[in-house]
């Protein structure tokens, strides 16, 4: 891998020499984790439910049974939900059990996620709750700017598409988006992040190097980067929105997919962009 040096935005770093990139005019956006932090905290409700569930071997610790399904869910981080519940069904299934179908899994999950995150969404919508305050770090003031320049965004996220349209209206996101805004469903093979970036490509006959796009998962950045667009990785500490710390570990594992900058959080993103595309008149 290329060294990396700070550039001179204080908070990115990236794989010099940085490339100006005029020609990009779509920016594709992952939900979770990069613009949204209402469902913070996520990994520890699936590692919860997955060692809940595997049968036990006479070899396991506590801590290495953590270890393993950690593993495998974040190793299928940005991917659909549903790719980590077939995970834990092959996993039941070599330990001797009996997996339950992976939909049941997948709906389980998410009966438990909402209950951990309904008290934050119900404040939301009630007002005594700042919706910015689960959306990461200045990047309003970033939307703003893409969407002033004349950039069409896009959303695309491994989250259920009724659990992103909700969360999105509640942070007041939607409107940036507009009709497009893509999640997963259901039948899995009807939607990826790759079949968004084609879409985005093929509809608007631009090639991948007129594409920008944000995400904190690997699915994101990798299609992107093997289409020839920049990618930017959010590697945002979640549990400390607006500290500036990096994630070492989305760090680490964007890099390894081809990301070509990694930022904490959106405080220095809008003098990137325009470096980027060429300062604005």
């Amino acid at each position: 891998m290329t060294s990396l040096e700070f550039c001179r935005w204080p908070t990115a770093e990236f794989r010099a020499p940085l490339p100006r990139r005029p020609g990009i005019s779509h920016v594709l956006f992952d939900f979770d984790g990069t613009l949204s932090l209402i469902r913070e905290g996520w990994p520890e409700v699936m590692v919860g439910m997955f060692v809940e569930m595997l049968p036990p071997l006479p070899s396991d610790t506590d801590e290495s049974l953590r270890q393993l399904v950690l593993d495998d869910i974040m190793r299928l981080n940005g991917k659909q939900t549903i790719y980590q519940m077939l995970q834990l069904a092959e996993r039941v299934k070599q330990r001797g059990g009996e997996p339950r179908e992976p939909l049941w899994y997948k709906h389980e999950y998410l009966r438990r996620l909402e209950a951990r995150i309904a008290h934050r969404t119900s404040g939301i919508a009630a007002g005594t709750i700042s919706r910015d305050q689960y959306l990461v770090h200045a990047a309003r003031p970033l939307l703003d700017h893409l969407r002033r320049r004349g950039l069409t965004l896009y959303l695309a996220s491994g989250t259920d598409e009724y659990a992103v349209r909700r969360e999105a209206e509640l942070l007041g996101l939607l409107d940036y988006f507009g009709p497009h805004l893509y999640g997963a469903q259901d039948d899995y093979a009807k939607f990826s992040k790759k079949m968004v970036i084609d879409r985005i490509l093929h509809e608007n006959a631009i090639p991948g190097e007129h594409l920008l796009a944000f995400g904190d998962g690997y699915v994101e950045i990798q299609n992107t980067h093997e289409v020839g667009g920049f990618t930017i990785a959010m590697a945002t500490d979640e549990s400390a929105n607006g500290s500036g710390n990096i994630d070492p570990w989305k760090r680490e594992r964007l890099l390894g997919v081809g990301a070509d900058v990694v930022l904490p959080d959106y405080r220095d993103a809008i003098g990137l962009v325009d470096y980027l595309l060429g300062f604005d008149s």
